[in-house]
């Protein structure tokens, strides 16, 4: 069976031909003819099965047909990374069509996106927050939308996107064609797929196993020697580009900084960098200037990177679904690949979990020559996040005590009562620099005992009025609305304000 097979318009050869298609995977196998015929789908299919062009040439071509310069498909996803891949295959595939696509996420200015809206793009590949922004902005409207696609829905709905995703099928026409795709298939899913979908064609392919082209490989380890054993890894083993997982984004920074120390060209993916950073980590890794990419699980949905040869599990995910995820970003499209994991004793309930699944024992793996006896660094070297902070208003660098008074008050914030505010200047007990005076054991006074100041107002009998040291009212607020003289000011900013990013 080729791609002929499926008698797509005649436009989209050239595409095919330059992505280098030749013979559908089992998902395009069954998606595309199913798509086509304008069903309803659910696909459950592992990452990196070729799933991507089984719902994007449909789309292609069927757009080919009818009005341009109108909002008629939509592409739903978890993340920005795995948005720009899609529009990237829209791109390519459909190169020479006129057929465009915007994307639509958060993190970046929004204003290049209103004008992607406005000049009429056909396909939408778009996160749900950034998109529900412009939905009730008024700069998307979904009304002429065809075509649905929930691309990753379980990853959506780990993120905790399920009930943007449900607002955003409030906007699109309920006569349209929805496609769902998913690696795994939760209950959630489902109940989803029952509500939104019209007697959905189901698809199913490797559910629940990790790719049968990838080689698996464990390295017991201790977690001091962890590092130790990669470079040795690294250095002992025949690698193409390396992807290295790693459960936190303090510790991919770490593992990066040291990996760079070891003169590897390498790169960081992971929530702590900007758009344009986590955008060149991704260029540059595909394109060769990184051998090395260490990132967190952001990376471990839809990202189509075909040479990578090796994924090393710097730390074993915390789910056999992500384990999945993660060792598909190598053996893609049938190809081969190596995933190595390091593991530490407290990974044993995962690894048996891992071995029932694939119904196999995993090798363990022992490196010739590496000291396995080395003894853990000073406690204060092992540290993975930043050991320099800012210094806390307590002047201690850390959460001040809690008050003997049973309220929770921090000692040099609510004791003092005993203060008060100077008329002209707004002064502290003679402080002429209108320092909040530190309270001490000899100097707090009991809650109960504390007086009322002077020229306060409060509801329910309680003190209130200017705050010691700043001669403003409690509220923060000159001549604003008092308030209760137990609370501290929580300042003018909308913690809500602002376009949300997804």
């Amino acid at each position: 069976m080729t791609f002929n097979t499926f008698k797509l318009d005649p436009r989209l050869q050239a595409g095919i031909q330059r992505a280098g298609y030749t013979v559908p995977t089992p998902i395009q196998k069954q998606a595309i003819p199913a798509a086509m015929a304008g069903q309803d789908i659910i696909g459950t299919a592992q990452t990196g099965t070729g799933k991507t062009a089984a719902f994007v040439l449909p789309i292609l071509h069927k757009l080919l047909q009818g009005e341009r310069r109108q909002h008629r498909a939509l592409i739903v996803t978890p993340t920005r990374e795995l948005a720009l891949q899609i529009h990237e295959a829209i791109q390519d595939l459909g190169q020479g069509t006129g057929i465009r696509s915007a994307t639509i996420y958060g993190g970046v200015g929004i204003g290049g996106q209103i004008k992607a809206l406005k000049g009429g793009a056909e396909i939408l590949v778009a996160c749900p927050g950034r998109l529900l922004d412009l939905i009730n902005q008024g700069h998307a409207r979904l009304n002429k939308i065809e075509i649905l696609v929930l691309d990753e829905a379980d990853r959506m709905l780990d993120m905790g996107f399920l009930p943007d995703v449900k607002r955003i099928l409030g906007h699109v026409p309920p006569k349209r064609q929805t496609m769902l795709f998913s690696a795994t298939f939760p209950r959630e899913i489902e109940d989803l797929g029952r509500a939104y979908l019209y007697q959905p064609h189901r698809i199913s392919v490797d559910l629940a196993a990790p790719a049968t082209t990838v080689t698996h490989a464990l390295y017991p380890v201790s977690q001091h020697l962890k590092t130790p054993l990669l470079l040795e890894l690294l250095k002992s083993t025949d690698t193409n580009s390396v992807l290295i997982f790693t459960r936190t984004k303090h510790r991919a920074q770490k593992v990066t900084r040291q990996l760079e120390q070891a003169n590897y060209k390498v790169t960081a993916l992971h929530s702590n960098r900007s758009q344009g950073q986590r955008t060149e980590a991704l260029t540059g890794f595909k394109k060769g200037r990184y051998q090395i990419m260490v990132a967190t699980d952001i990376a471990a949905r839809g990202l189509d990177i075909e040479s990578i040869s090796h994924v090393i599990n710097y730390d074993m995910p915390d789910t056999a679904d992500a384990y999945i995820h993660r060792i598909g970003r190598t053996g893609r499209a049938e190809r081969t690949g190596d995933a190595f994991t390091l593991v530490s004793p407290e990974d044993e309930v995962m690894v048996r979990t891992l071995e029932k699944i694939m119904k196999q024992k995993l090798h363990r793996e022992i490196v010739t020559g590496f000291n396995y006896k080395a003894p853990a660094p000073p406690r204060s070297a092992q540290t993975d996040r930043p050991t320099s902070r800012a210094p806390r208003r307590d002047g201690m660098g850390g959460r001040p005590a809690r008050s003997s008074n049973g309220h929770g008050a921090r000692p040099n914030e609510r004791a003092y009562s005993q203060t008060r505010t100077s008329a002209g200047n707004g002064s502290t007990n003679g402080h002429s620099n209108g320092q909040r005076p530190q309270a001490t054991a000899a100097t707090a006074t009991p809650a109960a005992s504390r007086p009322a100041r002077p020229n306060s107002y409060a509801p329910n009998g309680k003190a209130g009025g200017s705050r010691p040291g700043n001669g403003r009212p409690a509220n923060g607020r000159p001549g604003g609305k008092p308030s209760n003289g137990n609370r501290r000011p929580t300042g003018g900013g909308n913690r809500n304000g602002g376009s949300r990013t997804r």
